[in-house]
């Protein structure tokens, strides 16, 4: 689950971790009253407005601005507030920004000595292991140092019992080039940053930049965060900053009819029982000549209702020119699903794009009876081969 840059900084802040000093707004009054608070407390002059959605890139689309009185954090909040920002995260169709972030400047105007790192913690499924990955080149995309300056990426492995040595983060701020009380400071943020992204259950936290003040504090300037959905049982607070608005309509409705789904963008839909069956029909997809649509995980409990439900959704994406349903009834039986399948038939109406159905195991003989005598046109298969055959004829 994505959290909001807001979101990811008070869990930072819960931990210890230093960051920049702002709160959020929905309206431009609360924007000059948040201004003035920050004036008042700080003794800011100029304050940082940002669009809060869940995408990267937002200063290059407009949705980073500094106002230099509170009266002109209004304004931009005004103008901010109800806008469609597109960066390159969002697509072209963008995001309706309904929140910004009025901040404290942390740059200091007129003091030098400032510096921008990078800093992330993330899951590397290659070592299996998490990483500390950070940079001196921070305040640009992570992906652009890569490609450009590849000496200056470094990583940093947890070992297999999640602990995080003392001597990695003293290394971590030393290959930064801090000394003294930066340095210090440094190691402190570390820590703190550790200790907030494991009692999150976070898999991924990312901080970029990561600043270093003309008075040597460690700051977290923003903050991209995912949570674990898995673990969110654990945390009701942290599922509480779940953002429908953010989120794919279609996905938001597949959870709530317990459905795994990811939309894709093919022309295949897919509905399928177990995620490693889920996978290797995609494959088969794409070895059919065609690209899977969407990843739909029914699940082990599938009854007719989720299988109706999984065929609204997956009708709903209008590149769909095929269906495959793949289950084999291990846990679920066939024969459920097949009357599922008619019953979507019945209810949705007229399904205008060929359905290619394969159900193998418990009760697959009563499932294939019901599919046949109920006057459906529905291409039924009875192997793999046999569905992608059928699955590249329909496309054909």
């Amino acid at each position: 689950m994505n959290i909001h840059e807001y979101q990811g900084k008070s869990i930072l802040q819960a931990h210890g971790v230093p960051v920049q000093e702002g709160f959020i707004a929905e309206t431009a009054g609360q924007a000059k009253l948040i201004a003035e608070e920050l004036k008042k407390k700080f003794g800011a002059e100029i304050y940082v407005i940002k669009a809060q959605i869940h995408a990267g890139g937002r200063g290059k689309g407009g949705g980073v601005k500094i106002a230099r009185s509170p009266e002109e954090a209004a304004d931009v909040a005004s103008k901010m507030i109800g806008m469609t920002l597109v960066t390159p995260q969002t697509g072209p169709a963008g995001k309706v920004v309904r929140k910004v972030l009025v901040a404290r400047d942390v740059y200091y105007k007129g003091e030098s000595d400032i510096r921008e790192f990078y800093m992330s913690v993330l899951l590397d499924r290659k070592r299996s292991a998490y990483v500390i990955m950070y940079s001196t080149e921070g305040g640009m995309d992570i992906e652009e140092v890569a490609d450009k300056m590849p000496q200056a990426i470094f990583t940093e492995p947890i070992d297999a019992i999640g602990c995080l040595h003392d001597f990695q983060i003293r290394t971590i701020a030393f290959n930064l080039g801090l000394k003294g009380k930066a340095y210090k400071e440094m190691t402190l943020f570390i820590r703190g940053l550790w200790d907030a992204f494991v009692a999150s259950d976070a898999s991924l936290v990312e901080i970029n930049p990561l600043l270093k003040t003309s008075d040597d504090r460690i700051l977290a300037v923003d903050c991209k965060m995912t949570l674990d959905d898995n673990s969110l049982f654990r945390h009701p607070e942290l599922a509480a900053m779940r953002d429908l608005n953010e989120e794919d309509p279609t996905e938001v409705e597949a959870t709530n009819n317990n459905l795994n789904y990811v939309k894709l963008d093919g022309d295949v839909g897919c509905m399928v029982n177990g995620a490693g069956l889920a996978m290797a029909t995609m494959d088969l997809i794409q070895l059919s000549g065609g690209k899977p649509a969407n990843f739909l995980d029914v699940g082990g409990g599938a009854n007719p209702k989720t299988v109706e439900a999984g065929f609204r959704i997956i009708l709903k994406d209008p590149n769909v020119k095929a269906i495959l349903v793949n289950i084999f009834g291990g846990i679920v039986r066939c024969d459920r699903v097949a009357t599922g399948i008619i019953e979507a038939y019945k209810t949705i109406g007229d399904i205008s794009v060929p359905v290619i159905v394969r159900l193998q195991g418990t009760n697959a003989t009563e499932a294939k009876r019901l599919i046949d005598h109920s006057g459906l046109k529905v291409i039924t298969a009875s192997t793999f081969t046999d569905a992608a055959e059928k699955v590249r004829a329909a496309l054909n």
